[in-house]
């Protein structure tokens, strides 16, 4: 419910047709999203995003039991915001490709933890046989067959399909029969031009990016979106990103949840010329994506990234998920992150409960596994 508070602060600041619109379940456009992260009224532009989040999901705040595996950081690509990836992993310091079996074992050791995702993202390495990514793969199915198995961003996609001579949709049906199941949402990066040439321009273009979701899409396969934001890009540009993303869903529906990531300017070739986003930027981003996002069910605010307190509190600005335990983390402590290496259950739901919200673990694909706000041990339903 919206306070009168929050409708006169949107009047105030010149949005209250935007407000109606909100209100009256109407899309807003382009310029429209642009108003609103213009608004110069940050708690009255997070009680309207609030309240879209709260009409699809009421108080409940979706985290799952996850573990994180990088096999690789050697990387041909050079990302200047990326603080995970090396050239080589025989000379260059902090280099590294775990064996494949080390890799699987890293994971299947952990049965019996009550884990129910793997998350799989690496650099790509130019020396790695198809075989490896695909068996790495099939062994932890075979190995742990009712794990969830989250791997590989569409510009690993790509990559595989350029450096092995394959489509799209043969790498992807290749890594299907072995067990995967979705796609994180990284590489997504910005997708204006004029961002990637500057930040990432010897990886997968925009569009590349959008067609290996498209094909996954079409295949079945569940995927996630995901924003950089904080390095060069305008708000105008951040528009247009999320644009690109609700076409693609109005067009295919596969998209679970968007996630704005914020730039870390540790270890890396540009963190000198960028400040780390304010939490104020971060909180806005939320806002602006739940409000304009309006055909992806779940916005999601990752905790390792952005850190404890900012995620308690953009629960409050649209945000419906933290994420999960995320043990074994990477990419994002290389790049300077000071949060724990991953949480417990008991943490997550301290964390969420202090935001007054309630915890329920999910799956996957966001069917609700046990809500810890229901009555009864196990409340079984569909987020």
């Amino acid at each position: 419910m919206l306070t009168s508070l929050a409708h006169r602060a949107l009047e105030r600041a010149g949005l209250a047709d935007l407000r109606d619109k909100v209100l009256a379940g109407t899309r807003i456009d382009e310029a429209e999203a642009l108003r609103l992260f213009r608004c110069p009224d940050l708690a009255a532009l997070g009680a309207l995003a609030n309240h879209v989040r709260e009409a699809r999901h009421g108080d409940r705040a979706f985290y799952n039991r996850n573990v994180h595996l990088n096999f690789t950081n050697v990387c041909v690509a050079s990302c200047k915001f990326c603080s995970f990836a090396r050239p080589d992993d025989r000379t260059a310091s902090e280099g590294y490709t775990m064996p494949l079996g080390e890799s699987v074992e890293s994971i299947l050791r952990r049965k019996g933890s009550g884990i129910t995702e793997v998350h799989i993202v690496n650099g790509l390495h130019p020396d790695l046989p198809w075989s490896h990514y695909v068996e790495v793969v099939r062994r932890i199915r075979q190995g742990w067959p009712e794990l969830h198995i989250k791997a590989y961003t569409a510009v690993e996609i790509h990559f595989f399909a350029q450096h092995f001579g394959m489509s799209y949709e043969q790498v992807l049906r290749e890594l299907v029969e072995a067990g995967l199941t979705t796609l994180p949402g990284g590489g997504a990066e910005i997708f204006a031009p004029r961002v990637r040439r500057k930040i990432c321009d010897d990886k997968a273009t925009a569009d590349e990016w959008l067609e290996v979701h498209r094909v996954a899409h079409r295949l079945g396969v569940k995927s996630n979106a995901t924003m950089l934001y904080g390095t060069i890009e305008t708000p105008e540009e951040r528009i247009d990103h999320m644009a690109r993303l609700r076409r693609l869903q109005d067009e295919t529906g596969g998209f679970q949840v968007f996630i704005p990531l914020a730039f870390h300017p540790e270890h890396n070739m540009i963190g000198k010329a960028f400040p780390k986003p304010t939490g104020i930027d971060g909180l806005r981003t939320y806002a602006v994506s739940r409000l304009f996002l309006d055909n992806f069910d779940h916005v999601k605010a990752y905790w390792i990234m952005i850190g404890e307190r900012l995620a308690q509190t953009a629960l409050s600005f649209g945000v419906d998920d933290l994420d999960g335990t995320v043990q074994e983390e990477r990419i994002y402590h290389m790049a300077g992150a000071q949060t724990p290496q991953g949480l417990t259950e008991a943490g997550l739901h301290r964390l969420i409960r202090q935001a007054g919200r309630v915890p329920v673990e999910r799956d996957s694909l966001y069917h609700v596994l046990r809500d810890h706000g229901a009555p009864g041990p196990q409340a079984r339903a569909t987020a």
